[in-house]
Order: structure tokens, then C-alpha cells, then sequence
């Protein structure tokens, strides 16, 4: 079975901000599949009740973790002047909601080295990582508290960064996939695979480590497709934003099955990290907005919290990859489960 290691080909995408819920893990893992929880914006402590939470439910779960940029801890004196102006930028989106854009933060690096210290302290089954690689110490000590990890990538070179760390299993990220990229090295222009097997063709060349496929697998033929071309599992993200045990925002929910919009794209304008998102006002007004995570996700946090409270999805990160006409709604068990029947 070439998912043996996670027993499923279905492993729900970790989506930070509060859209991966234990809640929405265990209906998930009712379904037939792997969740994962999402450490991302919380401090170690929220972390660990959510995994004392999951664990209460008697399932099986996956922890994510972001990667600290230290490229960008603190930023250097021209990024900050970018963010800056950015800020002033922002200024007349804050003010049509009538609240007030927060003091630039240039050092946040997630509670990095609290969260690892608090996942080998209280192993969990699996522990992914994005927008980097955690390093040979991390991936080695985790290991030997019992995880397997899991290092998320976009590219052949990354693929083989990585594996030189000694990970379980690779997450593969297409570009089609919603959210943030989970890129850490500069894209070579003319290498970009089309399709999200093409990308799995491209780093299974180059390592021999169980592949996860992620980027536009809205349905139980896409998934079956990735299997084909040698993903050991799929990651789903889109799909499931719009179920009931999700917590993305309502008006998030809402703008997936509203056909007002047509198109998604890459933008940092949210939170300063190349992200795909369905295109609205806010992503058209700020195309030029300059790279600056985390400092840019907390200068726009109370545009996007007034903007969601107003029932406004013109000014939220409305994340969503290509195929996101295809989310569901419902039981994310049903969603789960008309996956694998397919297959």
C-alpha cells in the first residue's frame, strides 16, 4: 500500500488562523483520513491545549509548524522602510472601519524554539514544517521523541535541501495550491511545472522519500492522479474550508461558493508572504505590495478581523487555491469519505 505510512491518502492540510480545528480533524479521521492542527499565530501553550484536545478525541493528528525566516528577523533598514510606507498605505483601509493599524512587530518568530521544546517534551505523531527546514537537530531530536516529520517543499532543489535533513516524508506544493507557498529558495524561471504531478515527476527524480501532493486535488480523480504519479497521500486543503467543523471565518466560507468572484492569484498584500487568495478589492489595491512576514500579517490583522466582523469579504484573505469552485460544504466526514469511495 504506498500510503502505509499514513495509512490514508487523504491527509487534511494544516490551515493556521483557526480554519484547522480539532473539531475538524476528528471528522476527518471519522471520514478515513489524517488531520493535522495548525501551530502557526499561536503561542506554545494554545498549541499544546489543542493537541491535549485532539488527543481527548481518541484520534490520530498531525501538528504544523512554521519555520522562523531569519532572513527577515528583524528585517533590514530598506525592508523597513518598505513596510513602513506600507503601513501609510494602509492607513485609509484601517480607517474605513473605523480601527487603528498596530506599531510595526519585526522580530515575531512564531514561539520557534518554545513550540519544538513543547513537541519533543510531548511527542505527537507527526510534525510538519513550512516556509523552511527546521534543521538537522530539530528533524533528529523530534525523531527520537517518537514523531515522524514531515518537511513541506516546491521544488526539486528544495526536495533535495531537505531530504539532506533527514525528514520521514515530503510535503510537494504546487503553486495551485491556496494559502501561503511554503517556497524557501528562489523559483528558477522555466523550471515551473504545470501541473501538480508534473511537480511530483520532478522531485521524485532527484529523492526517494514518500511524497505528499498538495495543490489543487479537489476530488477523488485528482487524488487518484497524484497516487498515479507517485504521491504516497494527498493534502487538501481548499476543499474542506467550506465544511462545518472548519473555522475559517463565514465570510471566507461564503466567498468560495459565491460566483461574484472568478479568479484567484498570488499576493503579499495580506500578510507580506506570497500567498494565493481569491482576488478582491484588497488584493487589487495593493499589487505591489513589498515582502515583509511576519511584520506585514500583524500590521493588516485588525483590517482583516474588522473587515470579516462587517460580513466584508472585500478586504479578508480569502485563501483559496485554483480549483476552489469545488469546496464543499457539509460534514468534512462526508467530504473524507467521497474522496476515498472514488478511488
Amino acid at each position: 500500500m504506498p500510503y502505509s505510512l499514513f495509512h490514508t491518502p487523504f491527509i487534511a492540510a494544516p490551515m493556521a488562523g483557526g480554519t484547522s480545528t480539532p473539531a475538524l480533524v476528528r471528522a476527518v479521521h471519522e471520514g478515513g483520513g489524517l488531520g493535522f492542527l495548525a501551530a502557526g499565530y499561536k503561542g506554545a501553550d494554545a498549541m499544546l491545549a489543542e493537541i491535549a484536545a485532539a488527543r481527548a478525541l481518541g484520534i490520530r493528528f498531525g501538528m504544523n509548524v512554521f519555520v522562523p525566516d531569519l532572513r527577515q528577523l528583524p528585517p533590514d533598514r530598506e525592508a523597513v522602510a518598505r513596510i513602513e510606507a506600507y503601513r501609510a498605505e494602509l492607513e485609509p483601509e484601517a480607517a474605513r472601519y473605523g480601527v487603528a493599524l498596530p506599531p510595526l512587530r519585526l522580530d515575531d518568530d512564531d514561539a520557534w524554539q518554545d513550540k519544538i521544546d513543547a513537541l519533543i517534551a510531548d511527542p505527537v505523531e507527526f510534525v510538519s514544517f513550512a516556509f523552511g527546514l527546521p534543521g538537522k537537530p530539530v528533524v533528529r531530536a523530534l525523531q527520537k521523541a517518537g514523531s515522524r516529520v514531515i518537511s513541506s517543499v516546491t521544488s526539486a532543489e528544495e526536495a533535495l535541501a531537505a531530504a539532506e535533513e533527514g525528514p520521514d516524508a515530503l510535503a510537494v506544493q504546487h503553486n495551485s495550491a491556496g494559502g501561503h507557498t511554503a517556497a524557501f529558495l528562489p523559483a528558477r524561471r522555466g523550471q515551473e511545472a504545470r501541473t501538480t504531478a508534473e511537480l511530483l515527476a520532478q522531485v521524485r527524480s532527484g529523492v526517494g522519500l514518500p511524497l505528499i501532493a498538495a495543490g489543487a486535488v479537489m476530488d477523488s480523480q485528482g487524488l487518484r492522479e497524484v497516487l498515479e504519479a507517485g504521491a504516497s497521500a494527498a493534502q487538501i486543503g481548499t476543499a474542506l474550508v467550506r465544511t462545518t467543523e472548519s473555522g475559517a471565518r463565514q465570510p471566507h466560507k461564503d466567498a468560495l461558493g459565491d460566483p461574484a468572484f472568478t479568479q484567484t492569484a498570488m499576493t503579499r498584500a495580506f500578510t507580506g508572504r506570497m500567498a494565493r487568495s481569491l482576488v478582491n478589492d484588497f488584493v487589487r489595491d495593493h499589487q505591489d505590495a513589498p515582502e515583509g512576514y511576519p511584520a506585514i500579517h500583524h500590521l493588516t490583522a485588525p483590517v482583516r478581523a474588522a473587515s470579516s466582523a462587517a460580513g466584508d469579504p472585500q478586504r479578508l484573505n480569502l485563501w483559496a487555491g485554483t480549483g476552489w469552485q469545488r469546496a464543499r460544504q457539509g460534514s468534512a466526514t462526508d467530504v473524507v469519505r467521497e474522496y476515498l469511495n472514488g478511488l
